[in-house]
């Protein structure tokens, strides 16, 4: 059995001990030590990570009453020095006791039950019993959830046997029915837990809710809290600084000035789509009167396959000859009629695309193809003109 040195004290990063066992496993070595006060993944909370032996420590698991630790090699010496990452270590209590703070506002306030805790890399989140929550609802959550962190309570954790914990008003009855550890915020809950966390709720520093979104019938909720909610918060302030620069403005009128910015580009854009019109006229009115034989064609060099499209529409509603168009811009064939040519252009295209390395299909009167390179294409395109 290890000694958990993580339920006396979340706040002890250095100790000594020694290595009782060491176990090879296929994804790695692994040692146990007399005494740990690293705390493995559980209950939503990832590992705590540092050294020992000066040696990496990379994963931390429990088994029944083992602590194991994931080594990069084995020390030489069974006496060891430990160190834990305390900046990781002191992140996850700020967000573990975060959670634990946010899941009784909302039990508080409306009734909501917490069904999941996630303690990710980048954010938290938090699954709550509710079909959906108002943006109201969501910021007078966060309101309350930041005003009790003011208070500044007190959060004690200790062990209970299971007529005490029956005594307590849990959120939830716990798994075990003996030696429970509870986690308690003063005046606010008591919580069956053994996860790491802060000694008072002025610890959390702050708690920024960030969205909140259904999930199988109930809300998830993202939130940041302490350092993490810090960060948020400098990296928003950038982006709304570079806007801020970008247009010239203050923050304030950001918004007023990127919808101005949109309509200013709806306009363009549509000042563009009709000179486009205009100019696909005239490129149609060119290749007609061009027109040689029984097939109308041409390479283009910036033309996308929408474009093509367009045009290959054009013109079979203008000429009973089918009209073949290519660009070198995306490596793009398209082949159409309108409905007077005895070909059909997919299954023209299904039986002869696979020897030009092309890939596409289409109906009888209009089928398209890509092709890796242009050379691919445009031996293609030379092909159908054959």
């Amino acid at each position: 059995m290890t000694n958990k040195l993580y339920y006396n004290s979340t706040y002890l990063t250095d100790w000594e001990t020694c290595i009782t066992e060491t176990i090879a496993r296929e994804d790695g070595l692994y040692v146990i030590l007399e005494k740990t006060a690293y705390y493995p993944h559980g209950g939503g909370q990832p590992c705590d990570l540092g050294t020992i032996g000066d040696i990496p420590v990379l994963d931390v698991i429990s088994e029944e009453d083992l602590v194991l630790h994931k080594l990069e090699r084995l020390p030489d010496d069974l006496s060891v020095t430990c160190q834990i990452d305390w900046k990781r270590r002191f992140d996850h209590m700020q967000q573990h006791s975060g959670q634990h703070l946010l899941s009784a506002i909302c039990l508080n306030l409306y009734q909501f039950m917490t069904l999941s805790f996630h303690l990710g890399e980048d954010y938290c989140t938090i699954d709550i019993e509710a079909p959906e929550l108002s943006s109201k609802q969501l910021h007078s959550i966060e309101w309350e959830v930041n005003r009790q962190i003011y208070q500044n309570h007190s959060i004690l954790s200790y062990f209970v046997t299971g007529e005490e914990a029956s005594k307590l008003k849990l959120v939830k009855l716990p798994k075990v029915t003996e030696n429970i550890r509870i986690v308690e915020i003063k005046d606010v809950e008591y919580n069956a837990c053994g996860g790491t966390h802060v000694s008072s709720t002025g610890e959390i520093g702050i708690i920024k809710l960030l969205k909140a979104e259904k999930q199988k019938g109930n809300t998830r909720i993202y939130f940041k809290c302490g350092y993490r909610a810090l960060e948020e918060f400098n990296s928003s302030l950038q982006i709304v600084g570079a806007l801020s620069s970008k247009f010239n403005t203050g923050k304030d009128e950001i918004i007023d000035r990127i919808e101005k910015w949109e309509n200013e580009q709806k306009q363009l854009q549509a000042e563009i789509t009709l000179l486009k019109e205009k100019n696909d006229d005239y490129i149609v009115q060119e290749l007609l009167a061009q027109q040689e034989g029984k097939l109308i064609s041409k390479v283009f060099e910036d033309k996308s396959l929408k474009d093509l499209q367009s045009l290959a529409n054009k013109l079979t509603a203008k000429s009973d000859v089918p009209v073949l168009l290519a660009s070198s811009a995306e490596n793009k064939v398209v082949f159409a009629q309108n409905g007077s040519a005895e070909v059909s252009c997919g299954a023209f295209f299904k039986e002869h695309l696979s020897t030009y390395n092309g890939k596409g299909g289409g109906s009888d009167k209009l089928a398209q193809a890509g092709f890796p390179t242009w050379g691919d294409a445009l031996a293609f395109y030379e092909f159908v003109r054959s």
